[in-house]
């Protein structure tokens, strides 16, 4: 079995700047596969961390989602061997990860134990060092710079078979280049083009805002390996948007590639693209070389133990198709159009789907269709049911194996079957006993917590590392259960819903806070019970020091920032001066219980 391991190969990758020199289709063996901690209600699909072998070196490598079945299967095992047919390479953190699109498991090679005493590659700087330093030397001076990993890697015996180039795409214009997947591009490459489909377009969208205004579409592609998001601003606009139409295959480069806005976007992808005034844009000769879409299917069954507000993708048979409705927004007063159809699949479990605007005024599925619906959401009023979003595709009657299974098993058994539905799974109450989910502030932005039309809760374990002292408090009417802002009239103060003059008010907090964990930052609304206990004194107590002590007031300023606490929060939306935003509310707060969140902790590592 060791002769059909490709000795020297993952070096070669290693060194290799220019992937047509890339070996052919290497053999290698699998040391370790390693699932990536990831939240399983989130309706993501899992990722998993592989380690090869050639039996010289190992080198890690992240596994394409549409890899995950050989995981699953228990194919893709320790001491496995399997042979790379499509992969390329990422730089992350000054190494090289391979990123394997595709591979074959060789079973006839069976399961060995480890092949050799493989050691591990350089970085990429000391790459560039020894290249540099190789430069001025004899070339039988070697270097004797450790690895990454901690020892060096033995010396070369034999030299790597000749690699075969791989084939050129052509591109239109008459140029050749290799084409980059989806999956495998990141920040750290500027050189790449890609062949993808356009899936789903925006219309156009224009802002007016304190820094000016503008317009900006984007577009969701897809490949073989994967999906990513782009955006076009302004100018970009104008030169692309004709161009790019949903359904076509396109060869795209040139584009700067961003960590990913998770709140603008359902695609499952950590980066996304930016068109720039270099992008170029080439319509694709064969429409036929990248497939029409590409789903992780969520079974209506396990949708009720999918966390509210995820994203996910389900398919279903159309059952029944409701009348179009127009509700108003509390929030904005403006009128929506919607419409409330049901599908149902093998599961035995039935959903309500919520289709908007002129899609629903338009929907004219026949009933008993199969529809494969993509990036929907997840929503948790009166019961577990689905929403479609701006980005959410709808494809009808699809040519793919799930449609065409669905599709027998209703004809054959569902259409006589009933059905089930998902109770609600809301656990929050009323006033500040809120119980809610622990979300960190990357999910409370990536599942867009506060944009449906009733409020999201959830709490949050954070830190407060910033506190406005602009406006902390305000005068409030002394009268219990008023609160009311009372005004000074020169010597008494006067409260317009009681019609009644006081001497003094009664400061209450409304403070805005800074919140941070470790994945990011929430502006926070404080009221008067929250601001008590994070401030430690009265709003009365705290105005006087700042009207009288200013050192004495920024001492307590300063006292109770950067502590810890565990939040209870609201999410709703909001809208100021026309523009709709999410507002984050402090409902109530309490002080961390070290044993209990060890404890929680603990159970989460277990779990994993």
């Amino acid at each position: 079995m060791a002769d059909r391991l490709s000795v020297g190969s993952l070096n070669k990758i290693n060194t290799t700047s220019d992937p047509s020199e890339f070996p052919a289709n290497p053999v290698l063996q699998v040391l370790t596969v390693k699932e990536l901690n990831s939240n399983p209600t989130s309706g993501a699909p899992k990722r998993y961390r592989v380690v090869f072998s050639d039996s010289q070196n190992y080198a890690q490598s992240m596994l394409s989602t549409q890899l995950n079945h050989l995981v699953m299967e228990n194919k893709l095992v320790k001491g496995a061997f399997v042979q790379l047919t499509q992969f390329t390479v990422n730089v992350m953190k000054e190494r090289k990860i391979l990123i394997v699109l595709g591979l074959n498991v060789l079973p006839e090679l069976g399961i060995s134990e480890k092949i050799g005493n493989p050691a591990g590659l350089e970085t990429v700087d000391v790459l560039k060092q020894q290249q540099q330093q190789n430069a001025s030397k004899p070339p039988s001076e070697s270097s004797s710079t450790s690895s990454f990993y901690g020892n060096r890697p033995p010396p070369m015996n034999n030299a790597p078979a000749p690699a075969a180039k791989r084939n050129a795409v052509r591109a239109g214009g008459g140029l050749s280049t290799i084409i980059y997947p989806i999956e495998g591009l990141s920040p750290y490459q500027n050189k790449w083009t890609i062949r993808a489909r356009v899936t789903n377009k925006s219309e156009i969208k224009h802002w007016h805002n304190q820094r000016g205004e503008g317009k900006l579409f984007s577009v969701n592609l897809l490949d073989e390996s994967g999906e990513i998001r782009a955006t076009g601003f302004n100018e970009q606009v104008d030169a692309f948007y004709d161009i790019l139409q949903e359904g076509q295959v396109y060869f795209i480069s040139k584009c700067r590639v961003n960590i990913a806005k998770k709140q603008f976007s359902n695609v499952q992808n950590e980066y996304e693209l930016m068109f720039e005034r270099d992008t170029e844009i080439k319509k694709s000769e064969d429409q036929n070389a990248v497939p029409m879409a590409r789903f992780n299917f969520v079974t209506l069954e396990e949708v009720g133990k999918v966390a509210k507000d995820a994203i996910i993708d389900v398919i279903g048979v159309l059952q029944n198709i409701g009348p179009v409705q127009q509700i108003t927004s509390r929030a904005t007063s403006r009128g929506f159009d919607k419409r409330d159809i049901t599908i149902v699949d093998q599961s035995g479990f039935e959903m309500r789907m919520t289709v908007w605007g002129k899609q629903a005024i338009d929907f004219s599925v026949p009933e008993e269709s199969i529809i494969a619906f993509k990036g929907v959401k997840v929503n948790d009023f009166q019961g577990r049911s689905l929403s479609m979003l701006n980005s959410s595709t709808m494809t009808t009657d699809p040519d793919i194996p799930e449609a065409h299974t669905l599709k027998g098993w209703y004809d054959g058994q569902g259409r006589a079957q009933d059905f089930m539905k998902h109770s609600s799974a809301a656990t929050v109450g009323s006033g500040t006993n809120r119980t809610a989910e622990r979300k960190t502030v990357a999910e409370v932005q990536a599942q867009h917590l506060g944009m449906s039309e009733t409020p999201d809760y959830f709490s949050l374990k954070a830190t407060v590392v910033y506190i406005r002292k602009k406006n902390i408090s305000y005068p409030a009417c002394p009268t219990p259960d008023c609160n009311k802002k009372v005004f000074d009239q020169g010597g008494s103060w006067h409260c317009e819903k009681c019609n009644k003059d006081y001497e003094a008010p009664h400061y209450r907090y409304i403070m805005t806070i800074a919140a941070g964990d470790h994945t990011g930052q929430l502006w926070l609304n404080v009221f008067d019970d929250v601001g008590r206990i994070l401030m430690g004194k009265t709003a009365d107590e705290l105005n006087a020091m700042q009207e009288n002590d200013e050192n004495e007031f920024t001492s307590v300023m300063s006292d109770a920032s950067y502590v810890p606490y565990v939040f209870e929060c609201r999410a709703k939306q909001d809208n100021f001066k026309g523009e709709v935003r999410v507002r984050y509310t402090a409902m109530s707060v309490r002080n961390i219980d070290w044993k209990q969140e060890s404890k929680r902790l603990v159970d989460l590592i277990k779990s994993a």
